[in-house]
C-alpha cells in the first residue's frame, strides 16, 4: 500500500480555524496564552497528560538580568561561551534583552518564585555553572513544575484554548495532501485519539510545533517519555531544515538508582558548593577545568565520563554534605526528599550520579518568530534551533527561551494576513489492518536507544557513527514498513520519530570534522578555528539516499 493510500477528500470548512498547537509544555501554553488573549481560538494537544512535559521536570530556574551587578552583555558573554563558538549573538541579544519581562511574565501569572525582600522583583536569584553572576530565578528546586502549573491552570480557565489530552500529532497536513501545484504550506495536522484508536484531520490557520526534545533516542536520560523528537522529525518530512542536531547535551548529573532512572539533579547544586568525587573521596573536577564544578555542562559530562572508564566505574559522587541538612531542606526539597524516599540522605550521604542524555541543542531551523520553512508552520522551544544553545546549551536559558519566543512566535501569527484554505483530506485507514507483533516496535525501540547510547553518546567515532547509520538505515526500512501497513498507534508513532531523528543525530555528527562543546570525536579531537552551524536539507537527504 502507497503512503498516499492513507488519505481521502474531506470537505472540511476552511473558515474560523483555530491555531492547533503540539505539545503542552512552557512553549505551548506561552503561545496558546498570547493568542487567546487577542481573541484567538487555540487547541493544544498533550500526548499524554497535561501535567506531563519537560517543562514540569526542570528543576533549576529562569535566567533574568535583573541584578545591578548584571548586564545583557554579560549573560550574552556566558551565552556565547557556554556555547563554544557557535552561538547566534543576534538571537543571544535579542533574548537576554527581553529576560527581564519574561521573568515579570511569569510573576504575573503567579509563578511562586523563591522570595529575597532585598532581590530584584523581590526574587532568590541563584547560580548556575557557567554564568559570572547569580541571575537564576527558580522556585526552589522545583522551578519548572511551578511555572507549569501556574500557567496550565490559567490555561484551562480560558475559553478560546481547547486542551486535548492523550492525542498524538501524526504528520503535518502540507500542499502535497491538498494541491500539488501550488507552493508548500502547512494547512494542518493528523492526530491520533489515543482513547478512541482514531486519527482525526485538524485543520488549523497555523500549526506550532512545542513538542520538545528527542532525548529518549538514548538509553539513560533525564526527559519524560514524552521526547521523542516528535515535532522535529514531522518538520524534517514536511521538506523543513533542521540545524546542530549532533549537540545532544548530557546532563553531568543524574541519579544513579535502579528504582528512579530519570531523576536528574540540579547543576544548581554544583552552583552553591556540591563537589564531585571519586569512590576515595578525591575531587577529580579541578585537574580537568580550572572552573572546576562550575565548568558548562559539557565539560563537567566528560569528565565524568573520562573518569568512570578510567576507574571502571558505574557512577562517581556528588557531596553536598558540607552545605548543611537545613540549607539543603530549604532550597533542593526536591532532591533531598525524593533521594531521601530511596534511602539516601543527601545531608549525611553523598549522590550517587551518572550523566544522562538531556537537552537537544539543535531542532527545527526557525527564526526569532517562530516562523520555519514551510508558511504556516511554527516551532518554538527545544524543538527548534534558533542559534541560542550553539555547541552547548547555557543552564537555564531553555525556560528563557520558551517564555521570550513564545510571546514573538504568537506575534506573528497575529500579524498574519487572514486566508481561505482549502478542504484538506481525511485520514484513510481502509487498507490498514490492526498490527499483529507489537514486539516489533518494542525490539526495534531498545535495539535503537541502545545503539546511540553505546554509538553516538558523549565520546564519538567516526566508525561507530557509520555502523551507528547503517543499522538506522535498517531499522527505518523495517518501521516504515509496519507504518504503511498497520493502523498506527502511539509507539509505533514514537518510534518512527526517533529513528528520524537518530538518522539527524548521526548525520549531523559525520559532518563535523572536529571537536566542539558537546560534540567530541576521537578522529577530529581538536576545535577548527572557525566552524559553523550544521544545517540538513531534506533534498540533500533524499539524494543521499538514492545514490547509495
Amino acid at each position: 500500500m502507497s503512503r498516499k493510500s492513507r488519505f481521502m477528500s474531506s470537505n472540511t470548512v476552511s473558515a474560523g480555524l483555530p491555531v492547533v498547537i503540539i505539545g503542552a509544555g512552557l512553549a505551548g501554553l506561552t503561545v496558546a496564552l498570547h493568542l487567546a488573549q487577542e481573541g484567538r481560538d487555540v487547541v493544544v494537544l498533550a500526548k499524554r497528560s497535561l501535567e506531563e512535559s519537560a517543562t514540569a521536570w526542570a528543576q533549576g530556574g529562569i535566567v533574568g538580568v535583573l541584578g545591578d551587578d548584571d548586564s545583557v552583555d554579560s549573560h550574552v558573554r556566558d551565552t556565547q561561551e557556554a556555547g563554544a563558538g557557535l552561538v547566534d549573538e543576534h538571537t543571544a541579544r535579542f533574548i537576554a534583552e527581553r529576560s527581564a519581562e519574561a521573568v515579570s511574565w511569569l510573576v504575573d501569572r503567579g509563578v511562586p518564585f523563591s522570595a529575597d525582600p532585598e532581590g530584584p522583583l523581590g526574587l532568590h536569584l541563584t547560580r548556575e555553572g557557567g554564568h559570572a553572576v547569580r541571575r537564576i530565578a527558580h522556585a526552589a528546586d522545583a522551578t519548572g513544575k511551578a511555572i507549569h502549573e501556574a500557567l496550565l491552570a490559567e490555561v484551562r480557565q480560558h475559553p478560546r484554548i481547547s486542551l486535548r489530552a492523550r492525542w498524538m500529532a501524526v504528520d503535518l497536513i502540507t500542499s502535497r495532501h491538498v494541491r500539488r501545484n501550488e507552493a508548500p504550506r502547512c494547512y494542518g495536522v493528523y492526530a491520533l485519539d489515543i482513547d478512541t484508536r482514531r486519527v482525526e484531520t485538524l485543520p488549523a490557520e497555523a500549526v506550532v510545533l512545542a513538542s520538545g526534545g528527542a532525548g529518549k533516542v538514548y538509553r539513560y536520560t533525564t526527559n519524560p517519555d514524552t521526547s521523542t523528537g516528535d515535532g522535529i522529525a514531522m518538520a524534517w518530512r514536511a521538506g523543513c531544515r533542521v540545524g546542530n542536531m549532533e549537540f545532544i547535551q548530557f546532563h553531568p548529573t543524574c541519579l544513579y538508582h535502579p528504582q528512579d532512572r530519570s531523576f536528574l539533579i540540579t547543576e544548581a547544586l554544583r552552583g552553591e558548593g556540591g563537589l564531585l568525587r571519586l569512590p576515595d573521596g578525591t575531587r577529580f573536577m579541578p585537574q580537568h577545568d580550572e572552573r572546576a564544578e562550575l565548568a558548562p555542562r559539557d565539560v563537567v559530562a566528560r569528565a565524568i565520563d573520562f573518569e568512570m572508564k578510567r576507574h571502571g566505574l558505574d557512577h562517581v559522587w556528588l557531596d553536598a554534605t558540607h552545605l548543611g541538612e537545613a540549607f539543603l531542606r530549604e532550597h533542593f526539597p526536591t532532591i533531598h526528599a525524593r533521594c531521601l524516599a530511596l534511602g539516601i540522605d543527601i545531608a549525611v550521604q553523598p549522590i550517587p550520579v551518572v550523566p544522562a542524555a538531556h537537552y537537544t541543542c539543535g531542532g527545527v531551523v526557525t527564526d526569532l518568530f517562530g516562523r520555519t520553512d514551510l508558511p504556516g508552520l511554527y516551532a518554538v522551544g527545544e524543538t527548534t534551533y534558533t542559534g541560542l544553545h550553539g555547541a552547548n546549551r547555557l543552564a537555564s536559558n531553555s525556560l528563557l527561551e520558551c517564555v521570550v519566543l513564545g510571546r514573538t512566535c504568537a506575534e506573528s501569527i497575529l500579524a498574519r494576513p487572514s486566508e481561505r484554505h482549502p478542504s484538506v483530506p481525511a485520514w484513510d485507514e481502509s487498507k490498514v489492518e490492526d498490527a499483529d507483533e507489537q514486539v516489533v516496535i518494542s525490539h526495534n525501540w531498545d535495539e535503537l536507544r541502545l545503539l546511540m547510547w553505546n554509538y553516538v553518546g558523549i565520546v564519538r567515532t567516526t566508525r561507530r557513527l557509520e555502523r551507528a547509520l547503517h543499522r538506522i538505515e535498517f531499522l527505518r526500512s523495517e518501521i516504515d514498513d509496519y507504518y504503511k501497513n498497520f493502523r498506527v498507534n502511539r509507539d509505533l508513532l514514537e518510534l518512527r520519530n526517533l529513528v528520524d531523528c537518530a538518522e539527524l543525530i548521526v548525520r549531523s555528527a559525520l559532518m563535523r570534522h572536529e571537536s566542539r562543546g558537546l560534540h567530541f570525536s576521537r578522529d577530529f579531537p581538536d576545535t577548527l578555528p572557525v566552524s559553523f552551524p550544521t544545517i540538513l536539507v531534506r533534498e540533500a537527504r533524499r539524494r543521499t539516499i538514492d545514490a547509495g
